[in-house]
């Protein structure tokens, strides 16, 4: 399992990242909200507040919720600590880069619409699923892909193997979106972990960031440098 511990990050913070901090804080209390919650009624937050295809598709309708919220509320929920954490992770280290890039109103817009694209292909590739997707995955997703395009050479401090490792970002982000590709390949679309829905927020963040991005901004802007390929020793 490969975790990201921090990235050097170049620019002059003229403000805090506060989406990052409010997002990853409300994450939180919501999981705390859950796990607090007796059992019936951790079931019924997820099948209300989940994204449930069924229920999208008007197949089975479900839940308090018009579906259509669900789109949005199913990214504050998760399914475990382990799910939670490992988000919140990759959140906390990539997103305040894209913050930054963005601005606060339209990282926020990015972020939320890289989680309801990854819903939606969720949905696409299992219309009949009664099981709601939850998790930030998809729109963190997202964010990575906007970083891998933003920052592809960026020195990332990576925790594999027992040790700390520093490489670039094209090798962290570029190695996760392989990987993805590779469970999807092997698991398919309906499984426990929404691998096809990874693979829409990365599309989405892709298209997101083409879109969002301020006039200006150069992607991709290290590759082709006589020294992109130091990738462990940052030189």
């Amino acid at each position: 399992m490969v975790f990201p511990l921090y990235d050097e990050n170049p620019f002059k913070k003229p403000t805090l990242p506060w989406v990052t901090w409010g997002l990853i804080g409300i994450n939180l209390i919501v999981f705390l909200i859950q796990v607090s919650s007796p059992d019936d009624v951790q079931r019924a937050m997820l099948a209300s507040l989940g994204a449930t295809p069924t229920a999208l598709t008007r197949e089975f309708p479900m839940g308090v919720l018009p579906p259509e919220l669900t789109l949005i509320t199913s990214q504050f929920l998760h399914g475990g600590w382990e799910h939670l954490l490992g988000n919140m992770i990759y959140l906390w280290v990539f997103g305040d880069d894209i913050e930054e890039v963005l601005g606060p109103l339209r990282y926020l817009i990015f972020y939320l619409m890289c989680g309801v694209i990854a819903a939606l292909t969720f949905v696409v590739f299992n219309l009949h699923q009664t099981t709601p997707l939850v998790g930030a995955s998809g729109a963190i997703s997202g964010v990575l892909a906007a970083y891998l395009m933003i920052r592809p050479c960026a020195k990332v401090s990576v925790f594999v193997l027992r040790m700390a490792v520093r490489l670039r970002a094209y090798w962290v982000v570029g190695g996760w979106v392989v990987l993805q590709l590779f469970l999807f390949s092997s698991a398919g679309a309906d499984n426990e972990v929404a691998y096809v829905a990874h693979l829409g927020g990365l599309a989405g963040g892709i298209g997101l960031l083409l879109l969002l991005r301020p006039a200006g901004l150069r992607l991709f802007e290290c590759i082709g440098e006589p020294d992109s390929w130091r990738s462990i020793t940052g030189s």
